[in-house]
């Protein structure tokens, strides 16, 4: 599935009213840095773009660039080719254990953190949750929702040394589709 198709995820804009960028904004700086097909997936900042490799690689930092200097705050971006979308996708471990899909998410680290870091986590932080790391991935398993889990963003920052975003399933499959896969 490696068909030129990247998927852009901006941490933490449009949601708590501190920092709103208009998807037309965001795309239209997509298109000035070079890429194409560029489409937005609700008002949260997900963008499935068409580049070459060498662009994408350099996406994260020409946009938050941009979004710094003409918005006037900092936005961490992470990126993945459709190809390790779908990767993702299919590579969830509570889905094939049977979880209700209503209840994952799956958080995108902007850089594979080592082993070290990751036995940092603390698997009992939030009793009812259960997490697992694979790669720049770390899956997301909340049986009673997001909203009293102590697994945050701020927590798998300071823990694994890198940024997250997370996304709720239904997103990732629609991002998934959106992409070109399944």
């Amino acid at each position: 599935m490696d068909n030129g198709v990247y998927i852009a995820l901006l941490r933490a804009i449009n949601v708590g009213g501190t920092k709103k960028l208009l998807m037309a904004d965001l795309r239209a700086m997509f298109e000035a840095a070079g890429c194409t097909e560029v489409r937005t997936y609700i008002q949260s900042g997900n963008v499935v773009f068409r580049a070459d490799p060498a662009l994408a690689e350099r996406i994260p930092e020409l946009i938050e660039g941009e979004i710094a200097a003409s918005k006037g705050f900092q936005v961490p971006v992470v990126t993945r080719s459709a190809a390790e979308w779908s990767a993702v996708v299919s590579g969830n471990p509570f889905l094939a254990a049977g979880a209700d899909p209503a209840q994952l998410h799956v958080g995108f680290l902007a850089e594979e953190p080592g082993t070290a870091r990751i036995a940092e986590l603390d698997p009992n932080r939030s009793p009812q949750d259960a997490l697992e790391v694979r790669g720049r991935e770390v899956y997301l398993h909340f049986p009673n929702g997001t909203a009293r889990s102590k697994l945050t963003v701020d927590y798998f920052d300071r823990t694994l040394g890198t940024t997250i975003t997370i996304r709720n399933w239904r997103t990732v499959g629609k991002l998934l589709a959106m992409a070109g896969g399944d």
